[in-house]
């Protein structure tokens, strides 16, 4: 179905208004971009998760599709299958209000030209060509088949900026200098390759997440010796950038909640739900650290789980006794647990500063410090190296 054949337009005024709702659409030009774009042209189907983890599909076929392609949710778009069989989602059409949320951030100018890290479905370049202009517009994406099927979209639509299927991490130096840099994935570090690539004075708009959910965007400038700006006020996540056009890995949990250390904590025993602290806590951490659940009881799963990629873990009971401690255990090179109180401890100690109060500064040696306030203050994190990124 194309985009003159369907009432598409006022679902996308309706979406737009939603937004401006939010408070978060504020330019005329980026309304008109989003009232001007057909999102279904680039959903032409969708995936939803069901209880028993199987995923369906709501196809343009289907009485609900139209309607639920214009809400302001992120729709599933692409699933892969890994190794041990599991379907994972590799692609989405992210949240619109987001989406709007991070242009917004960006400050664009008419002249300005934005070279985009995850092309996705076409949809967010579609905004991007809607407000700039095709010729001002780049986009990447590891995926041959959405760059393939995304440029089919745009097309569609008389909108034709240059895409390219190749590892993010590598931009498009060849089109460079660009004014913007926007990740729609979210990466453990930040390649310094996007710095050379954005002149000075520009941005890199990114979402930096060491470890699962330990982050958040991130909104840098470019100086001549370093990217440096502040962590937006609102959290969001994306999927992780991949480094194949392949499946991603699935969750290796270390440990067996029957030995290790034992300890008890007051904490959560979901720590990753308590965002600015989990990422802080990461400044300890000795590697990428993923997330789980493992045990059952009649309420829910037995443990929550961390597991670091040298083999450090550490298991937290879901259920807290009369007195609200629960039992950890905790085992491998490195105290994962301990490095979460502590964390925590200290991120009280200053207040329970939320995100708007922490910056960003990263250097071409890899150097990623966190820092409270101001980027010469007192208090700074310093994250660990990643080499996950190679291109």
């Amino acid at each position: 179905m194309t985009a003159t054949v369907l009432p598409w337009r006022d679902l996308a005024r309706k979406l737009a208004d939603e937004i401006v709702a939010e408070g978060v659409l504020r330019t005329p030009a980026l309304r008109r971009a989003v009232e001007e774009t057909p999102r279904h042209v680039f959903v032409p189907y969708f995936f939803a998760q069901q209880p028993d983890r199987s995923w369906a599909q709501t196809t343009n076929e289907d009485d609900n599709w139209l309607t639920a392609v214009y809400r302001n949710e992120p729709l599933v778009t692409d699933l892969a299958t890994t190794a041990n069989g599991d379907r994972v989602t590799v692609s989405s059409s992210t949240k619109p209000g987001l989406m709007v949320r991070m242009l917004e951030a960006l400050n664009l100018a008419d002249d300005h030209r934005v070279l985009e890290i995850g092309t996705g479905t076409g949809y967010n370049a579609a905004l991007l060509c809607r407000r700039l202009g095709d010729g001002q517009v780049f986009s990447v994406d590891i995926g041959a088949s959405l760059v393939e099927a995304a440029g089919e979209r745009l097309n569609s639509l008389g909108l034709t900026p240059t895409l390219a299927a190749t590892h993010g991490v590598r931009g498009l130096p060849e089109h460079a200098p660009f004014d913007r840099i926007i990740a729609t994935c979210s990466v453990p570090a930040i390649p310094w390759t996007w710095a050379e690539q954005v002149r000075e004075g520009g941005l890199v708009l990114v979402d930096l997440k060491p470890s699962v959910h330990a982050g958040n965007l991130a909104l840098l400038t470019r100086h001549a010796d370093r990217l440096e700006g502040r962590f937006l006020p609102r959290w969001a996540g994306f999927m992780a950038m991949r480094g194949a056009d392949q499946a991603p890995e699935g969750l290796h949990v270390h440990g067996d909640g029957a030995s290790g250390d034992r300890s008890e904590t007051r904490l959560p025993a979901t720590p990753w739900t308590q965002l600015v602290p989990w990422f802080l806590a990461q400044a300890e951490m000795p590697g990428e650290v993923s997330v789980g659940y493992r045990g059952a009881t009649g309420s829910g799963p037995e443990w929550a789980t961390l597991s670091s990629s040298d083999g450090s873990w550490a298991w937290a009971r879901m259920q807290a006794d009369e007195s609200g401690t629960r039992e950890v255990c905790q085992g491998g090179p490195a105290k994962l647990w301990e490095q979460v109180e502590a964390a925590h401890e200290a991120w009280q100690a200053l207040g329970s500063p939320d995100w708007d109060r922490f910056g960003l500064t990263v250097t071409p040696d890899g150097l990623h410090r966190v820092w409270l306030d101001e980027a010469d203050g007192d208090h700074k994190w310093v994250l660990p190296q990643r080499s996950n990124l190679s291109s």
